[in-house]
């Protein structure tokens, strides 16, 4: 039996394979080698290790990486998977003589021989033409392996209780989330109540607040919360917004930085509604590009602002995991009625209730009134300014209640920094749009 996708040296996808393919699948495997290598190359240099305390180097790596590339393409010339078995138990049994010879001299540890065994099963899966997966391998073997210290303290940061909420945040994703009904019940208006979409936002929000904490242990707590703003807010500014005003009562201390994270991740919204829009109808940026883009520059600028005005970095800081079910289920319902009254309000409302129904969706979501705007200016004859005020409307309608949602969740020095973010940013987006 040949290689999966090669049978007596034929590719099964692309035919017979030339002499080009299959050099350019050894090189595949020789830059995997090298890559490797040369990450512990640089550790070894860091370590000051004498010559010959070392299992492997950069060469070492590639004639590893290459040899399983040559253990696949033998294996698959004589149609019999016991040349790789073969190839390797003989690597296995020089990494098992060199970690005996390497553990005499105290030196105690399997992750350079481990990392070998990698390169020659990567370099096999070169020649069985899976490069993206063997290259993409060997990259996080080099991250994982570069990043030992930072992984170290990591672990030497975590309590009994970050690991149970961890633990807890795995069963509500993986255990819960894919067993619930990914389909509505009922005539509209509950055709919008989804059991699936609505817990999808539970995992979101402990999602968020525990990449976070993750953070902060890692990166420090400035930088960790400025990061958890960012990424946080291209999948739900609403989401961080709680998050951060959740936080904001337990280390009051850097109130300033999870204000300046929540504002943030404002300004990441705005810039998504500018790319939604771009694909779906450019023409409508014509109107819409000054109050949107004014009211993510004001975001930005006020975020900057708290950022060199917040807390020092939390090196020190006691901070507590974030992860909480009640909270985040307790966001769950809200969310699900708020998408219940929105769908409401459509079908009362109508085509001519167009403002009210943006400012009522807008309580919920952005995307989805700015990609229906975009839709009926572009296909069903609605005029562009009528279309781009709607956006508008809808956005600041989502601002008023992240707003809100941080003034009534967070800490006392958590509103005073975000009240004035906030009016800043409405009165900007507000203003162009009408003056413009």
């Amino acid at each position: 039996m040949g290689a999966p996708g090669i049978g007596g040296n034929v590719d099964r996808q692309t035919g017979p394979m030339d002499g080009l393919n299959l050099f350019y699948r050894f090189g595949v495997a020789l830059f995997i080698g090298v890559l490797i290598g040369l990450q512990r190359e640089h550790t070894y240099d860091l370590e000051e290790r004498p010559p010959g305390e070392s299992f492997a180097g950069v060469r070492t790596f590639a004639l590893i990486s290459l040899a399983g590339c040559t253990a696949a393409l033998l294996s698959d010339l004589l149609e019999s998977p016991l040349v790789f078995a073969a190839f390797l138990l003989l690597v296995g049994g020089l990494i098992a003589a060199s970690y005996v010879e390497t553990a005499a001299k105290g030196r105690i540890g399997l992750t350079t021989e481990i990392a070998a065994v990698i390169a020659a099963m990567a370099g096999a899966l070169a020649y069985w033409d899976q490069n993206g997966l063997a290259v993409a391998i060997a990259v996080i073997v080099v991250v994982l392996l570069s990043m030992k210290l930072e992984l170290h303290r990591f672990a030497e940061r975590l309590t009994r209780e970050d690991v149970l909420a961890t633990l807890k945040f795995a069963v509500i994703t993986a255990v819960i989330l894919p067993v619930l009904p990914n389909r509505s019940f009922g005539p509209p208006p509950f055709d919008v109540l989804n059991p699936y979409k609505i817990w999808l936002m539970v995992v979101l929000i402990s999602g968020i607040s525990f990449l976070g904490y993750v953070l902060i242990k890692v990166v420090g707590a400035h930088r960790g919360i400025a990061l958890t703003g960012l990424l946080g807010g291209l999948a739900s500014s609403t989401a961080v917004t709680l998050g951060m005003a959740a936080r904001s009562r337990l280390n009051p201390e850097l109130a300033r930085a999870y204000a300046m994270a929540t504002i943030l991740s404002w300004s990441v919204m705005f810039v998504r509604v500018l790319v939604e829009v771009a694909v779906v109808n450019p023409t409508l940026l014509g109107p819409l590009w000054a109050p949107v883009t004014g009211g993510g520059l004001v975001a930005v600028v006020v975020a900057v602002y708290l950022y060199y005005r917040g807390s020092p970095d939390g090196g020190e800081l006691s901070v507590t995991n974030p992860f909480e079910l009640r909270p985040a289920i307790g966001f769950g319902v809200v969310y699900g009625l708020i998408l219940l009254i929105t769908r409401t309000a459509q079908i009362h409302f109508g085509d001519a209730g167009i403002y009210v129904s943006s400012l009522l969706s807008g309580l919920a979501d952005v995307d989805a009134i700015t990609l229906t705007m975009a839709e009926l200016t572009a296909n069903e004859g609605l005029a562009l300014g009528v279309g781009a005020l709607a956006v508008v409307l809808a956005v600041v309608s989502n601002t008023l209640v992240k707003g809100g949602m941080a003034l009534a969740g967070g800490s006392r020095p958590y509103r005073r920094a975000i009240l004035p973010g906030s009016v800043l940013v409405l009165v900007a987006t507000l203003a162009l749009a009408f003056l413009l």
